[in-house]
């Protein structure tokens, strides 16, 4: 019978068979990887800081009946305002270092203040003034900083990479009671393309089994790579573990919508830039615009403002609103080939002036308590130049331009882009509201005047 014996070294020895065994098994525990460090807590670490609740101060009614009387009296007329009545809370997602942040636009479109609470406990009050989209419900928010802080800002994923089936996050603040996460999978994308002026349902919408909680809109739906695939909107109350996201396509494209010099810094530009993780690509130009009298064109890519490199869509647009007398210098890509040109932007304010012959104003809250009006029924007329449509119409400072042509006109962009695209001589229709004041009672009149723009 063959016994098995141990290979020996010099004179017997086995120590350096065993050293070499010492060598290549580590001891236990040692370098192994942590079985719970998997892709989904790594996704959560990146993207939870750029995470934030949101806290909204709002407008309620009283239900005495004092105030129901004026109520019924003035009908729409009459508004009493209760500040720190009311707050609801929802989430958003900080989309660029300077701190802007995405939410639901029905999170914040009836406040008159916001605050938002970061992931590490810092509270900032926001500017809730770009609005975007109601067919979206997409709104963008800036933090109202003291210096030069910089945030945690999370990824776009592009616009069609979207798997079914595929592992996603919902994450959110609800409630202001930190950080939450669940995770299910992607079961459905959008079924339809979007339809034009028309509100965004469940069939436009990304479909997970992610718990979503109602405190959770306007929160961050991401994939393992911590990539920002839609914001959580709805949850469908009927069912068992059904929630709904907007896409990031129609984010993106929200984005794009918001985010523009006209809104930002009340001048017309008159191009759309594509916002996400592409290059920055013109998508569209407005007729007679500056820019399309600059001679952008769809399709060109913008590579230089004012000389230098942007980093991303949000640093682009804000170097062209914030360009010397209001001239700015672009070097854009076109097929190859490198061109350089100057758009000169034009105040909206001096768009509608030009037109109507009347100088107005977008609402403060307080002008908007002091005329007796809200902050968003209207332009404030300011003055009425002394030859033109508005002294012809018999309008008159202290008017409100509530309309054009049947559309509101609840802020200068609106007016604006309604009176752009008529000629000297054209018709336009303004809805006009006059306060009226007859001893201790108070009262507003609206109607409608026809002028011919020049």
């Amino acid at each position: 019978m063959k016994i098995w014996k141990p290979l020996l070294g010099p004179r017997g020895a086995t120590a350096p068979l065993l050293l070499i065994v010492a060598l290549t098994v580590p001891a236990f525990g040692a370098g192994e990887a942590d079985a719970r460090r998997d892709a989904t807590v790594e996704a959560v670490e990146r993207v939870m800081p750029c995470v934030v609740n949101i806290g909204t101060e709002t407008i309620v009614e009283s239900n005495e009946p004092f105030e129901q009387m004026l109520r019924e009296f003035w009908g729409p007329y009459y508004r009493r305002r209760q500040p720190d009545a009311h707050y609801s809370l929802g989430s958003g997602v900080i989309i660029d270092e300077n701190g802007y942040v995405l939410t639901c636009l029905h999170v914040v479109q009836r406040a008159s203040r916001v605050w938002v609470t970061l992931a590490d406990g810092r509270q900032f009050e926001a500017q809730p003034k770009f609005m975007g989209n109601p067919r979206i419900d997409v709104a963008l928010l800036k933090l109202i900083t003291k210096g030069t802080e910089k945030f945690k800002a999370v990824k776009f994923a592009k616009d069609d990479d979207l798997l079914l089936g595929e592992t996603v996050l919902a994450l959110g603040n609800p409630f202001g009671l930190g950080g939450s996460v669940s995770r299910g999978i992607l079961s459905s994308k959008n079924r339809r393309p979007s339809l034009e002026d028309e509100p965004l349902n469940v069939a436009d919408w990304l479909q997970t089994d992610a718990a979503i909680n109602p405190g959770s809109s306007g929160g961050p739906l991401v994939n393992l790579s911590g990539e920002l695939i839609g914001l959580n909107v709805a949850i469908y109350r009927q069912g068992h573990g059904i929630g709904f996201a907007i896409p990031i396509k129609l984010v993106t494209e929200a984005v794009s919508e918001i985010f523009i010099p006209e809104v930002t810094k009340s001048v017309w530009f008159g191009a759309r830039i594509k916002s996400g993780p592409y290059p920055l690509a013109i998508t569209e130009v407005e007729s007679a615009s500056p820019a399309e009298k600059a001679g952008l064109q769809t399709g060109d890519v913008i590579v230089q403002v004012d000389g230098k490199p942007p980093k991303g869509f949000i640093q682009c647009t804000e170097w062209i609103g914030d360009s010397p007398k209001r001239e700015v210098t672009l070097a854009v890509q076109r097929k190859g080939e490198r061109r350089q040109m100057t758009a000169k932007m034009v105040a909206l304010a001096d768009v509608i002036r030009q037109k109507l012959g009347a100088s107005v104003q977008e609402m403060t809250q307080e002008l908007a308590e002091n005329f007796g009006y809200h902050r968003r029924d209207g332009l404030l007329i300011a003055e009425v130049d002394p030859d033109g449509p508005a002294v012809r119409a018999d309008l008159k400072a202290g008017y409100l331009l509530a309309g054009i042509d049947g559309q509101p006109t609840p802020d200068l962009l609106s007016a604006a882009g309604l009176l752009t695209g008529k000629k000297k001589g054209d018709r336009a229709e303004l809805t006009i509201t006059v306060r009226r004041q007859r001893g201790a009672f108070t009262s507003l009149n609206q109607g409608s005047v026809t002028v011919r723009v020049r």
